[in-house]
């Protein structure tokens, strides 16, 4: 998914009905109001999906191109928040507005634990009944 595409669950929980374990958003943010909303969907994505959001933005200055002459980013991989992940939900950053590469060693043998047994078990627990389309024939 790309940037504002994270902000809406729909299509993530697509993505990991279809089987997705790792959610990848390239992103391109302008100032830290906007990073935030991208990555606090992303956290929230990596905790209702139960799977890994690894984002990448972009840092620095580009005065000669329109629309794209500041950013803001801070690149990180986000995990659930339970048992057997990083205690914040952050397996690895980097520092604000610094070209730098975040890297973290991901098992998906603890993401399949985590759905099964895990302390919450968002993607088991969600209701399909709120998504079901019924068609009622009429009389």
């Amino acid at each position: 998914m790309i940037c504002y595409d994270s902000e809406f669950p729909e299509l993530s929980r697509r993505l990991v009905d279809q089987g997705a374990q790792i959610l990848f958003v390239p992103f391109l943010t302008d100032n830290r109001q906007a990073y935030c909303r991208v990555k606090y969907c992303c956290q929230a994505r990596a905790i209702e999906n139960q799977f890994y959001v690894a984002m990448a933005g972009n840092v620095g200055n580009l005065p000669r191109v329109n629309n794209v002459d500041i950013q803001y980013a801070q690149s990180c991989i986000l995990t659930p928040c339970d048992y057997g992940f990083a205690r914040d939900g952050i397996a690895a950053d980097t520092a604000p507005n610094v070209e730098m590469v975040a890297i973290a060693d991901l098992r998906i043998d603890t993401l399949l634990e985590a759905r099964q047994s895990g302390a919450v078990r968002n993607l088991k627990d969600r209701r399909h009944d709120l998504y079901s389309v019924q068609w009622h024939k009429k009389a």
